[in-house]
């Protein structure tokens, strides 16, 4: 794995990661009905900081192995999804709208995970963990927007 590329790709998930600190949860998010399946709030931090390094090590892992432009480009697509997820979510508050992305960002990620398994099997594997949690996101994000409907403007 070439340690550079894996910053670059570090460096785009930080840029991700940079909107959950702009637009914590805070007591909106608090105030709203969830399921008892909800993971506790100390659990997201771990989760993600395991999975951006995830991400970056195997997209680096797969740079420059020749049958890697389409996961590479699935790459590119999935970060892009993730960072604008959390803006909507919790800084415009619009649940419907997350959704719409929340299955861009999941679709991207099974893309992804399939095109890396195609040149690479642990740069697959690596994705493994993302898909799950993305699921598990997108379950979560269904169940709040259905049990809050937002209001008429």
């Amino acid at each position: 794995m070439d340690y550079y590329l894996f910053g670059v790709y570090l460096l785009a998930c930080g840029a991700a990661a940079t909107t959950g600190a702009m637009f914590s949860p805070g007591a909106w998010y608090e105030s709203l009905k969830k399921p008892g399946w909800t993971p506790p709030n100390w659990l997201f931090p771990v989760a993600w900081t395991t999975l951006y390094l995830l991400m970056a090590a195997s997209a680096a892992r797969v740079s420059g192995i020749e049958g890697a432009a389409y996961g590479l480009a699935f790459w590119s697509v999935q970060i892009a999804f993730n960072t604008l997820w959390t803006p909507i979510f919790f800084g415009l508050r619009r649940l419907r709208a997350a959704m719409v992305v929340m299955v861009g960002l999941w679709l991207s990620v099974a893309a992804t995970m399939v095109a890396f398994f195609m040149v690479d099997v642990w740069a697959g594997v690596m994705f493994v963990p993302y898909l799950v949690w993305v699921s598990v996101a997108g379950a979560l994000n269904f169940w709040v927007m259905r049990a809050n409907p937002e209001p008429v403007v």
